[in-house]
């Protein structure tokens, strides 16, 4: 079994294996099981993200322990096992912690891309930091002629040539058609109903205790997309919102349906929102691209246990 340490991969070959992922017809329902939360004693958690890639013959799980230190920042690290449906053997073993933050933002992306009007022009990132910096990396191999805006509650400290970083969250949203919210916010970060129709908002899930970019109030005024349907129970702003009577029928569609065209494109009637919150098929997707670029300056050899 190879151990990969610090796994690489493009930013194309992750869109490709995302975007034949979720294109699978296998997945024409939900894309994988979901998540699994396993609680810890004491506080703290691990959660696992399993699925099947039927085209590769493999099974992929990856496991995210969440581990609360009595001093200074919890402890999150990511391991994703590759195993081979034919022999039951075990592939590989993948640091995820870098992947993680590419299949967040090319999740992100690979639905922007299929849900922006072809003339969108400017982009706002509002959250800029290691996942901010990656959504805004990505959108460029989709879109490259958006212009790009970065906030940051937190201030700027890196960004490049291509991005504009402006001062304040009005600033970065006023005129965009598509904000990608990329913070580790508990609470409302932006109101969607605030925003023109036809405004794509996009917003992420963190290890935050009930974490939430937008009010749930705004849900039932919104053209909804998600990841997955699954996602519906872990997305804090959207389970609130159906706790108080919003129907989650009335999501338009999800990646899967996106990409094989399924979903009907926004009317641009409302503001449209799209809700990940990490899915296996995402992790195993990812990893196997990784898995076969080689890597093999990262790789160390193992033996299965």
């Amino acid at each position: 079994m190879r151990v990969i340490t610090t796994p690489h991969v493009s930013e194309q070959a992750v869109l490709a294996a995302l975007r034949e992922a979720f294109g699978d017809p296998s997945h024409a329902g939900p894309a994988g099981p979901g998540q699994f939360v396993v609680d810890l004693p004491g506080g703290g958690d691990v959660i696992h993200y399993p699925a099947v890639l039927p085209a590769a013959g493999i099974h992929a799980v990856k496991v995210s322990p969440y581990l609360p230190q009595p001093a200074g920042p919890a402890v999150v690290t990511a391991w994703t096992l590759l195993v081979s449906l034919s022999t039951g053997q075990p592939l590989a073993l993948l640091d995820a912690s870098g992947l993680t933050v590419e299949r967040t933002a090319a999740t992100t992306v690979l639905a922007v891309g299929l849900l922006l009007p072809p003339d969108a022009g400017t982009a706002a990132v509002v959250g800029y930091g290691r996942v901010g910096r990656a959504h805004a990396r990505y959108l460029r191999h989709v879109r490259p002629g958006m212009t790009v805006r970065a906030f940051s509650p937190l201030g700027i400290e890196e960004a490049d040539d291509t991005v504009q970083a402006v001062h304040s969250l009005e600033e970065a949203v006023t005129g965009a058609d598509l904000v990608m919210l990329c913070t580790s916010a508990a609470g409302d970060v932006l109101d969607p109903r605030d925003l023109p129709a036809g405004v794509v908002v996009t917003s992420i899930s963190t290890n935050a205790p009930g974490a939430r970019e937008i009010p749930s109030a705004a849900v039932p005024d919104l053209d909804v997309y998600v990841d997955a349907r699954t996602s519906l129970q872990v997305a804090t702003e959207l389970a609130q919102a159906a706790a108080s009577g919003w129907d989650p029928a009335t999501v338009r569609g999800d990646l899967a349906g996106l990409v094989a065209g399924r979903a009907p494109r926004p009317a641009g009637e409302r503001p449209v929102y799209f809700r990940s919150v990490g899915l296996g098929i995402e992790d195993a997707a990812v990893a196997w691209a990784a898995y076969e670029n080689g890597n093999d300056e990262a790789t160390t050899e193992g033996r299965s246990g």
